[in-house]
This record gives structure tokens, sequence and C-alpha cells, in this order.
């Protein structure tokens, strides 16, 4: 198993082990919540504690969100970088990661609970609860640190590796590799492709129980690493060959195979992650829950829009979703009916205020009155919600280009925003989107976000959306 996956592995069976350890958080907080009331009263507190002795109820009162809760948590902790480098972790910042998680998930469920009518049972349980799994995550991480200093002390259970190549390669690898990966080996030996002989490396193999071989090489000594891998080959031996001869300023390297056919993958998008599929679960739930919230303020715009302006209450206009498919995209129409037969006209009589192939005018006159307000508080974009449950869109991401706009597209690398799913934000739209009259700002902020995404940005910018969108920040 090589490093990446190991590693993966190894990071998947903690997060199980700390998924157990809150779910069995909540079962002490049951056990143990009376006598801490109990507790309680005899110091004598000026608190009313026997409230919290009305309808405790147990644990299975709130299965139903634990269940999706739980398994929340642990990514929350990969969000924050709970477990990368334990090494060299620090045990205070820790501390903070499993104390903001788990504030996160008490909170959760207090809302929901509150939400949903369920039986929460007591504040006193939930408090108990976010103590114990703060507790038992932290003595967790402390126990995995002893363990991974113990392991990069004892040279019995270090992987033997060999280093080969060309020299300079060789050193100019092995120093960019961070200190946590490195501990975990005993370099048995370096190999300089060029100038040693067959003979020499075979017996490094033979004589030092290798398991794997590391190959940094310039171009012109890929032959000799094929003859050296076939070596490894029939010793069972892992090889690993750098893929620096190829320097990419964006794209991550990973690799697959077709049919057998090794493949080296250049990836500019985000890795199929945990992440990933979490950003989908919330997608789907908080539009679903956006568009029950919000069906009231539905039928009250539909009714502003049918009284100011014959026609249809939503706009349908074909836009560009992930790679420049085509799709659907509603919202509130807040424009005369015929505007899309105005544009052009437009252009030629008052010009474009934002450079690029997307049009902008502060002042329309193809919007209307009512249009001018729901688009002020971007009310207009609410239908949107629809197309994040279908899958089209998301709920953070690039807004969606027109599909008439994407050939006037002159830089290609302006194209790469078209790789993620589009979404309803973004950071264009809480740094003052109408502050921004350039395209390649625009596009800039969108490959800023693709190229540092997480989830935890994700999270961030809805957070920063709600404000923006209740005054009206930058939106005219």
């Amino acid at each position: 198993m090589d490093s990446f996956n190991r590693r993966a592995f190894n990071i998947q069976g903690l997060q199980i082990i700390d998924a157990f350890l809150v779910w069995l958080s909540f079962s002490l907080a049951y056990l143990v919540r009376d006598p801490v009331v109990d507790f309680f009263n005899l110091i004598a507190l000026p608190i009313d504690w026997g409230i919290y002795k009305q309808n405790v109820g147990t644990i299975y009162d709130i299965t139903a969100i634990l269940v999706v809760v739980v398994p929340i948590t642990p990514l929350i902790l990969e969000v924050m970088g709970y477990y990368r480098h334990p090494l060299r972790s620090n045990r205070i910042r820790a501390l903070g990661h499993v104390a903001g998680a788990v504030f996160l998930m008490i909170s959760f469920i207090a809302l929901m609970s509150l939400f949903f009518k369920l039986n929460a049972s007591s504040r006193a349980v939930l408090v108990i609860a976010g103590f114990f799994a703060s507790l038992l995550l932290w003595i967790r991480f402390l126990l995995t640190r002893i363990y991974c200093f113990y392991k990069s002390g004892k040279q019995s259970i270090k992987e033997s590796i060999v280093l080969a190549g060309n020299p300079d390669e060789v050193e100019r690898l092995y120093a960019s590799i961070v200190k946590d990966e490195t501990t975990q080996w005993r370099v048995v030996g370096r190999y300089d492709l060029a100038s040693e002989k067959w003979d020499d490396f075979q017996q490094l193999l033979h004589d030092e129980a290798v398991e794997r071989v590391i190959f940094a090489a310039k171009h012109s000594e890929f032959d000799k690493i094929a003859t050296a891998v076939e070596m490894c080959e029939v010793r069972g031996i892992e090889a690993w060959v750098s893929a620096n001869f190829m320097q990419t300023q964006v794209a991550r390297p990973s690799f697959d195979s077709i049919q057998g056919n090794p493949m080296l993958v250049l990836r500019s998008t985000p890795d199929l992650s945990w992440e990933l599929v979490a950003k989908g679960m919330m997608d789907w739930c908080g539009s679903l829950i956006a568009i029950l919230l919000s069906a009231p303020l539905w039928l009250i715009v539909a009714i502003g829009i049918k009284l100011q302006s014959p026609g249809p209450v939503f706009y349908r206009q074909e836009r560009a979703g992930r790679y420049g498919k085509p799709f659907s995209m509603l919202k509130f129409r807040t424009m005369v009916v015929d505007a899309d037969k105005k544009l052009e006209e437009l252009k030629l009589q008052a010009g474009n205020q934002m450079s690029g192939p997307v049009f902008k005018l502060e002042h329309d006159p193809r919007i209307f009155p009512f249009g001018r307000i729901l688009r002020k508080y971007s009310i207009d974009e609410f239908p949107q919600f629809v197309n994040v449950f279908l899958g089209e869109m998301s709920l953070v991401g690039p807004r969606p280009m027109a599909m008439y706009e994407l050939p006037n597209i002159e830089r290609s690398e302006h194209r790469r925003k078209l790789s993620v799913k589009p979404g309803l934000t973004c950071i264009w739209q809480v740094s003052g989107r109408n502050q921004i009259n350039s395209f390649d700002d625009w596009v800039k902020l969108d490959l800023q976000y693709i190229d540092n995404w997480s989830l935890w940005l994700d999270i961030k910018l809805i957070v920063m959306t709600i404000p923006a969108v209740l005054f009206a920040k930058g939106a005219k």
C-alpha cells in the first residue's frame, strides 16, 4: 500500500474511532447525568436543577440526529486540520480543533431538536456529552501522537528505503519531503543510476532487506529506471518514480490506470473526497430547507411580479454548468418580458460597465421597480435553490455564465472557472460584487476559490453571504 493510500487508510480508521467516541460520549452522558445534577444540587448552586429532571428521555430520542451528526464530526475535524502531521501538531491547537468541532455538533443537535420539535433531553445531557466528547477526542489525539513518536524512534519498525537516480535530483527530492514522512524511513542506501553498476544495485536490495526504492532521475535516464524497476518488480519491492519531470502550476498529479495501462493524471479541480461528499449533502439538505422556509415569500413575490409586469413569474435562461454543459437556470423575473431582445440595442446605447464577455449596467432600463427590490436583496435568485436541489448547481461555486457569453471568452485560462459546478454564492458575491467591473478580476476570485477549496471555505462563504444579502452589500 503506497504512503498516500496508507495515510488515507489511517485517517479513515481514526475517523471511525472518533465517531465511536462521540457516540460513546452521549451514552456516558445519559448514564452520569443524574449523579452530576445531584452533585450540583448538593453544593447548593443558585440554580433550580430540578427542571432538568423532567422528560429527560433516552439516547434513542436523538438517535436519528446522532446518525447524521456523529459521522460529520470527524469530517469537520479533518477540515480543521486535526488529522494532519501528528508529529508536528500542537496539543493546544488540537484541543481548540476538538472544542470547535464539538461546539458545532452540540449546537446543530440543539437547533435540529428545536426545529423538528424532538426531545433532545435536558441541556445538561448536551453539556456533559460535549465535555466527554472533547476529553475523549483529545486523549485519543495524545495517544496517537505518543505512538507516532515511538514509531519514529524505533529503528526496527521503520521502512527500509533506497534513493536512486541522479544524486542532485535525489537530494532535492528528499529535502522537499516533510519530516513526518521521512521519520518513518530508514534510508539504507543511495544509488547513482548513471555511474554505478547493476550488480551493486542488486546487492544493495538483497543485503538491506529493502522495502521501497524511490527514483528521482533526469529525462535521459528513463531507460535505466525501467531496468531498475524490473529488478524491483521481480523481488516484490515497491518502486516509486518521481514525476517532477513535468512541472505544473496548478494541477496536482495522481495515478490511475485504463485497462492495465498506467496513467499519470494531472487534476486542477478538487479530488474526490469525503469533503466533496459532505458538500453534496450540504447542497441537497441546505437547498431543501431553504425552499421550505422561503415558500411563503415565493407566493408574495409572484403576486408582486404579476401586479407590476404582465408575463411569467419565473425567468429561465440557458447557463453554463460544469465544463460548459448547459442547464436551464431559474430566477424570479425582474425585467420586462422582451428584455433579451433589447440587449444588443441597449449595449449600443448605454455600453457595458463590465469588461469582457459579461454584461452589466447599473441603471438597466429593462428592470421594473419591484424587480429592483428583488435584485437589491438577491430575492430574485431564490428559485436557484431548485437548481441546487436538482444537482445542477451548488450552494457555493463560481456564478454560472450565460451560454451565449462563452464564445466571447478571450483567454483560455478563464475557462477553468467552468471546471467545477457553478454556485449561488462565491468570493465575488461577498467581496462587493458591484464594485468589480473587470471580468479578469471576477475570474481571478473564482480561480482563487477553486484552488483553495475546502468544506470549511464553503461554510465561511455561506455565513458571509447572509449579511451581504440582508444588508444588500454590493447589490444595486
